[in-house]
C-alpha cells in the first residue's frame, strides 16, 4: 500500500520569487520572475513620488505658460483667447526688453566668469595642508549657509544711502564729505549688484571645486613631482584636466541661478533707477505683477527659460564633446 502510494506521481508546483527564492503557486503553470525584472519594479517605485512631483510643480507650470503666452490674458491672468505671436511681437517691439536682455547676459558673465577666477584659487588653496585649513573651510560655509534675503538686505544697509557704513568710512577718513546715494547711481548700482551676486556666488563654486580637487589621486602629483615639474605644469597637465567636468557642472549651475537670480537685484534696487539695473526676471515680475500684463510676461518667461536650455545644450556640447 505504502509503495502504491509513493509511486503516485506528485503534481509539479510553480515558482515565483526573486534571487534564490521561489515560491510555489498553484495555478498549474510555471511562473518564474527574473530578479532584474523585480529590481526594475522597485526602482519605479521609488522614482513615482518625485516624478509625480516634478510632473506637477515643474512640467505643468511651464507648459501652462508656454499656453498662456499664446493668448490674450485679462487682469487677473486668466487666457480670453488665443493671439497667436502677438505678446511675442509686443515684447520684441520694445526696446526696453533688448537693453534688459543684453544686461542681464552682461550680469550673467560678469558674475560667473569673475566668481570662477576667484573660486579656483581658493579650492585649491583649501585642498593643500596648513594650520587652520578646517576653519578656513568653515568660515567659507557661513555666507553659504545665510539666504539670499540675508545677504542682500545686510549689503542694501552697506550700501544704504543716509546710513551706509562705508560712507561714514570714508567720511571719517577724509575722503569725502557728502552723502553718496550708492544705488542712485545707474552705473554705481550695476558695479554693486555684480559685486554682492560674486560674493554670493563664490562659496559654493568653492565648496564644488574642492570636491572635485578631491577626487584627484595623489599618486598623479607624486609622479609628477618626481619628474620635477613645477607648480603650473602640473597644474595645466593634471588638476585642469581632471577638474574639467567639476568646472563644467559648476559654471552651468552658476550661470542658470545667476541669470535667473531675483533676490540679489530686488532687495538692492528693485532694478532701478529707471529700470537701469533690471535684468529679464525682475523685469518679467514688474510686467506682470505691477502692469498685470500676464502675456507679456510669460512671453518673457518662454524666452528665458529657452536662452538656458539653448545654453545648456551647447556648453555641455561643448565643455564634454570628448566623454
Amino acid at each position: 500500500m505504502l509503495r502504491s502510494l509513493m509511486s503516485i506521481r506528485q503534481p509539479r508546483l510553480p515558482f515565483i520569487g526573486g534571487r534564490g527564492c521561489l515560491i510555489p503557486f498553484t495555478g498549474g503553470l510555471k511562473l518564474q520572475v527574473s530578479p532584474n525584472h523585480n529590481r526594475s519594479k522597485l526602482a519605479y517605485l521609488f522614482i513615482a513620488p518625485a516624478l509625480i512631483l516634478i510632473l506637477l510643480v515643474v512640467f505643468y507650470p511651464i507648459l501652462n505658460t508656454f499656453y498662456i503666452s499664446l493668448n490674450s490674458v485679462n487682469a487677473l491672468g486668466n487666457p480670453t483667447g488665443f493671439n497667436g505671436f502677438a505678446n511675442y511681437t509686443s515684447l520684441f517691439a520694445d526696446p526696453e526688453f533688448w537693453d534688459i536682455t543684453i544686461r542681464t547676459v552682461k550680469w550673467t558673465v560678469w558674475v560667473v566668469v569673475i566668481t570662477t577666477l576667484i573660486a579656483l584659487p581658493a579650492a585649491i588653496a583649501l585642498n593643500l595642508r596648513f594650520p587652520g585649513r578646517k576653519l578656513a573651510r568653515g568660515i567659507l560655509i557661513v555666507p553659504w549657509a545665510a539666504s539670499l534675503m540675508i545677504n542682500a538686505i545686510a549689503w542694501k544697509w552697506i550700501f544704504d544711502g543716509q546710513y551706509s557704513i562705508i560712507t561714514h568710512m570714508l567720511q571719517q577718513l577724509g575722503i569725502t564729505k557728502e552723502q553718496i546715494i550708492w544705488l542712485g547711481d545707474p552705473k554705481l548700482a550695476f558695479i554693486i549688484i555684480i559685486f554682492v551676486g560674486i560674493l554670493v556666488s563664490v562659496p559654493f563654486t568653492t565648496l564644488s571645486l574642492l570636491a572635485g580637487l578631491q577626487s584627484i589621486g595623489n599618486d598623479q602629483y607624486e609622479a609628477s613631482a618626481v619628474d620635477g615639474a613645477s607648480f603650473l605644469v602640473t597644474f595645466w597637465r593634471i588638476t585642469l584636466p581632471q577638474l574639467r567636468q567639476p568646472l563644467t557642472v559648476t559654471t552651468l549651475l552658476n550661470v542658470i541661478y545667476v541669470f535667473n537670480s531675483f533676490p540679489i537685484i530686488w532687495i538692492l534696487t528693485q532694478g532701478g533707477p529707471s529700470f537701469k539695473t533690471d535684468i529679464l526676471i525682475t523685469y518679467l515680475y514688474k510686467q506682470a505683477f505691477q502692469y498685470s500684463n500676464f502675456g507679456g510676461a510669460s512671453s518673457m518667461a518662454v524666452i528665458t527659460f529657452l536662452i538656458l536650455v539653448v545654453f545648456a545644450w551647447l556648453f555641455q556640447k561643448i565643455t564634454l564633446k570628448e566623454d
